[in-house]
């Protein structure tokens, strides 16, 4: 199976941009846990979840615009 550079490269974006993500989640779910995540790990959360939403749109526009 010939992949092309190209859905190489998307694939490994996406995969490190959902990595990111991942990882920021957990980070927030470790630092504002004290038997629940509080009300300031619940708001950090929430941007953690709007900025992966900008990321990968801006994600998609710059892979749009590299064919």
């Amino acid at each position: 199976m010939n992949i092309e550079g190209e859905t190489i490269r998307d694939i490994v974006v996406s995969v490190v941009s959902v990595g990111l993500f991942i990882a920021a989640t957990v980070f927030v779910g470790t630092q504002y846990d004290s038997g629940g995540l509080t009300e300031q790990g619940a708001l950090a959360l929430v941007a953690v979840m709007v900025g992966f939403v900008f990321l990968m749109a801006g994600v998609g526009f710059w892979l749009a615009n590299q064919h």
